[in-house]
């Protein structure tokens, strides 16, 4: 048996792909979340999605600022949510540029996941704001519309629904 000097199944996965534990195997493996295809060896590059397939389902992350007219102007940070509506797009608008000025798309997603965790008023931020995969019907008209018209690693410009004004990076 031979000792690797560094784990190389370690560290952040490319877009598309989710890292699994083979039962039979008792090792780690590699999913294509569109394809369903596997392998053993770590992926260096996005998963592809199949062209002209409109699909059923994505995983985002968001990012929610809640302002006194949401829904339920109230969050896990806070009792009583009163900022402005205006005042929530002005944050929001500084997470992006924090979120655009990295140099890298895993950079993007890492400060866009840090961002989420620490002040987005969704309980999905204990998760980085990750949602898992949801379908068309799961979500408000207005995020379902802005999450399905992303490209994997691509952020929404600022989205407007009545839980409050959310930024959405889709992950696949």
């Amino acid at each position: 048996k031979r000792k690797k000097s560094r784990r190389s199944d370690e560290g952040p996965l490319p877009a598309g792909w989710e890292k699994r534990m083979s039962r039979s195997k008792g090792r780690v493996y590699f999913f294509n979340l569109f394809t369903g295809t596997t392998q053993w060896e770590k992926p260096m590059e996005s998963a592809e999605r199949p062209k002209n397939q409109d699909v059923a389902e994505v995983q985002c992350m968001h990012l929610l600022v809640k302002h006194e007219g949401s829904r339920r102007p109230a969050s896990w940070r806070s009792d009583k949510i009163t900022r402005s509506k205006e005042d929530a797009r002005n944050i929001l608008e500084g997470y992006a540029k924090d979120i655009n000025e990295q140099s890298t798309i895993e950079e993007k997603r890492m400060k866009f996941k840090a961002l989420a965790k620490e002040y987005s008023d969704c309980s999905s931020a204990s998760k980085g704001g990750d949602l898992g995969f949801f379908n068309r019907k799961t979500m408000q008209p207005a995020f379902t519309k802005a999450s399905f018209g992303l490209d994997v690693d691509e952020m929404s410009e600022i989205c407007d629904t009545d839980s409050g004004l959310h930024l959405i990076w889709r992950l696949a």
